[in-house]
């Protein structure tokens, strides 16, 4: 079993909570977690990056000059890529990055990736978080009351427009719910900040699972 600290929003330590390794993998999957960042990174690439080669420019197919006699380096056409307006060499086409992950892989990714933040003593839980207006100031001052300067993923249970509006101009901060989280989110961010709801929607879903 895990002890998870457990804070307030004032930042002081009120409780801990134990979680079982099993409900998220017993240990980190390092290869299926690599793989997993890598897919995501290649399946955000648009794959759209085009430029012409010799067949799509402009120009006449006509030899410049004569192949041998004239004392200047052999050129083909106009179009040649030696030449400036002439084609791209190994001209980019449009092309699909996309990798495939199965729904099993993605869902173990996740469990070794957040696992790892635990390990590390890189995932703190945090009771009481609640906004009742919009106000960015607030979740800066929970922040740096919980000491944390870096980059950071906000874990809620469910949906809240108030927290997303305080959150939403704030550098290095993103926010996700437990049913939006994903591998690749939770290891690109230095912390995660999770509230104990949302802990309790992962663990309870990683046992249905």
């Amino acid at each position: 079993m895990l002890s998870v600290p457990v804070y307030d929003i004032q930042g002081r330590q009120v409780d801990t909570m134990k979680v079982d390794e099993a409900a998220f993998g017993k240990r980190v999957n390092v290869a299926l977690l690599k793989q997993a960042i890598v897919a995501y990174h290649a399946n955000r690439r648009q794959g759209t990056a085009a430029t012409k080669g010799r067949s799509q420019v402009a120009g006449s197919t006509r030899k410049l000059f004569r192949q041998k006699g004239t004392g200047s380096a052999r050129r083909g056409n106009i179009r040649t890529n030696l030449l400036r307006g002439g084609g791209v060499t190994f001209a980019k086409k449009p092309h699909d990055f996309r990798r495939k992950l199965s729904k099993n892989m993605r869902r173990a990714a996740l469990r070794s990736a957040i696992l790892a933040k635990m390990l590390g003593n890189d995932l703190l839980l945090i009771q009481g978080l609640a906004a009742k207006e919009p106000k960015t100031s607030f979740v800066v001052g929970v922040l740096r009351k919980l000491k944390i300067d870096r980059s950071c993923l906000l874990t809620l249970a469910e949906r809240d427009a108030n927290l997303y509006l305080s959150s939403r101009n704030i550098p290095n901060l993103t926010v996700r719910t437990a049913g939006e989280l994903n591998a690749f989110d939770v290891a690109t961010r230095q912390k995660m900040v999770m509230t104990t709801d949302a802990m309790k929607v992962l663990t309870g879903r990683e046992a249905e699972a």
